[in-house]
């Protein structure tokens, strides 16, 4: 018997995500990015329904080469660039476009003897703190980059926004006018915006966006969710029902005995839990959606079940469907109740659960 504990990929609102995309910013191209397994929705699902995208950005080489694996022509981008000389003439090889943001990266790139051309992205650090060139150097490397033989010219100048769902934080406007006061008169294209920039700061749109988050139907903003801005969740994260049992008022439920109830329960066993990738740390009270109902956590998170209170919901029986997030529970929702991010969640999702596309 095949288990109950699935995960549904959604190409249609994968599809829909991109064309929103492309409303908000239709001046833009867009390099979707599709690291880390696609945020746990498959690499190869999610380029598939994403060929309408003018390029795909992952982090690593390992990625890229698993995405040029799947025949794909489009443009590919590595936003951590190549790490090493090797990784830099496999790259090259396989037409991998590669985020520049150290010196030493720009060493590697004078050094080579390849025949290839390598189409370079520029990250300007505006005050993110973590990868890129500091303004006081931006102009040294790119000096150095121009003089580089193998490197297409005009690179992309990008930089990457620390609190863009911050609506109220005043560090997104800076980091926008550093990056206008450093690449201003410099030729190339312009990449700032990430999904949350996509959604709040037009001004941040430039000829490229970067979105990630919002592509998965998810919401990057701290309170709401996707269907807020008109997103599709591409991921339902389904279980079932394997057993119902009364617990009577007074007695405890799971490890530890932390929940314990207040009336006769009729609680719900669900065949998922932190071996699938559902968070060990949502409380008690946590929603998930029974028979198209809410109904809510009680007890520890086990490594295979969750314990559902199910006593004010009509009749639930073994087999019944459960969703723990997705199209009527949005996973920002469930990630707010377990003290984590959207992206946490997605991710974790574990390989032993079966995906489905739609």
């Amino acid at each position: 018997m095949q288990t109950p504990t699935l995960t549904f990929i959604d190409t249609a609102a994968l599809r829909h995500n991109l064309a929103r995309v492309r409303e908000l910013a239709p001046a833009s191209r867009v390099m979707a990015v599709i690291k880390a397994n696609a945020y746990g929705h498959g690499l190869e699902t999610v380029a598939t329904a994403l060929e309408g995208a003018d390029g795909f950005a992952v982090a690593r080489l390992e990625e890229a080469l698993a995405l040029r694996a799947t025949s794909t022509r489009k443009r590919i981008l590595m936003l951590e660039g190549a790490l090493t000389a090797e990784q830099l003439a496999v790259a090259a090889r396989e037409g991998i476009e590669l985020m520049l943001h150290t010196f030493d990266q720009l060493a590697m790139l004078e050094s080579y003897s390849g025949a290839e051309l390598v189409r370079a992205w520029v990250k300007l650090d505006t005050g993110m703190n973590r990868l890129g060139f500091r303004v006081e150097n931006f102009a040294e490397a790119l000096d150095r980059l121009g003089r580089i033989r193998c490197v297409v010219p005009g690179p992309v100048l990008a930089t990457h926004l620390a609190s863009a769902d911050e609506l109220a934080n005043p560090q997104t406007g800076s980091q926008l006018a550093s990056f206008e006061a450093a690449t201003h008169g410099l030729a190339g294209e312009r990449s700032i915006a990430n999904s949350a920039g996509i959604l709040a700061w037009p001004m941040a749109h430039g000829d490229w966006v970067r979105p990630g988050l919002m592509l998965y139907g998810i919401s990057p903003f701290p309170e709401g969710s996707g269907r807020d801005v008109e997103l599709r969740a591409a991921m339902t994260f389904q279980t079932g029902v394997i057993a119902v049992k009364t617990v009577r008022q007074g007695e405890a439920v799971g490890y530890g005995g932390d929940w314990r109830a207040q009336r006769p329960t009729t609680m719900a066993v669900v065949a998922a839990g932190y071996g699938d990738g559902y968070p060990r740390g949502a409380r008690s009270g946590t929603p998930v959606i029974v028979n198209g109902r809410r109904a809510s956590l009680i007890g520890r998170v086990s490594m295979d079940m969750l314990t559902v209170d199910v006593t004010d919901l009509p009749p639930v029986e073994v087999g019944d469907p459960v969703e723990l997030w997705g199209n009527a529970l949005p996973v920002e929702e469930v990630a707010r109740w377990a003290g984590t991010i959207p992206y946490v969640l997605t991710c974790a999702v574990s390989q032993r659960v079966p995906r489905v596309v739609r």
